[in-house]
């Protein structure tokens, strides 16, 4: 009898066993985004400049800081400073969100006196107390107080020249414009809230056509389309809090 071949074993290799990787540190932050540009970082030259939460990544060091921010701002203002006041504080200097600005300026529109002077006491009380706001107030108007009076002595000499006239109407066209687009700008600003973007339309149409239509006082357009809207607000939070307290 023949004894069957036995049959040949393969020699087994060991695989070398594979490392488990470390995990990944957790992401707490856009400056811990690897593919994220710069420029989306806080802090960056963002494109995205017009985000409603733009970060608030800087305060002034000083009263004095503020005083000479608030007349570099005012000096700017040819046609209208608020226009400055939002790219200043908003994107250049950072002291304030978007979000904010707004709501600081809508609330100094609602009381006396210049809506840019109201707003420089707001943002001069918030970091210094009285002291930031004296001097926020100080920058604003000392200088340009100044050339204003100047400039008048030289309008009072002028103003009989007909390409003078015309230039100064030009400028009401371009400040106009300033005006329009800062507004436009600013609209995506403001906050979702329980008036739906048809009521905000509404409202914008009909405190246009109040005081630009029919020169309605600014006062009672405010008084009467302001409450209006209140109420407006008002029942909306309370119906949602309603439907949040359904089960």
């Amino acid at each position: 009898m023949t004894t069957p071949p036995s049959p040949t074993t393969t020699p087994t290799t060991s695989l070398p066993l594979m490392q488990a990787e470390p995990p990944a540190a957790p992401i707490t932050g856009a400056d811990d985004i690897p593919d994220l540009p710069a420029s989306m970082k806080p802090g960056g030259s963002s494109l995205l400049v017009d985000d409603i939460h733009s970060p608030v990544t800087a305060s002034p060091d000083s009263a004095w800081q503020l005083f000479v921010a608030f007349t570099l701002l005012a000096l700017q203002g040819f046609g209208g400073v608020v226009a400055v006041a939002q790219r200043v504080l908003c994107e250049e200097r950072r002291w304030l969100g978007r979000q904010e600005f707004v709501e600081l300026l809508s609330l100094g529109q609602l009381l006396p006196g210049p809506n840019i002077c109201n707003l420089a006491l707001f943002v001069g009380d918030r970091f210094f107390g009285t002291r930031g706001a004296f001097a926020a107030l100080a920058g604003l108007i000392t200088v340009p107080c100044a050339l204003v009076l100047a400039l008048t002595l030289l309008y009072t000499h002028w103003s009989g020249i007909p390409e003078v006239a015309g230039a100064l109407r030009g400028m009401a066209v371009v400040a106009a414009g300033i005006t329009l687009g800062t507004a436009l700008k600013l609209a995506g600003s403001v906050a979702p809230g329980p008036l739906g973007g048809l009521t905000r339309l509404l409202l914008a149409a009909a405190t246009f056509g109040l005081v630009a239509v029919l020169r309605l006082p600014l006062a009672w357009a405010l008084l009467g389309l302001g409450t209006a809207a209140t109420a407006i607000a008002w029942y909306g939070l309370v119906r949602q809090a309603r439907m949040a307290s359904t089960p």
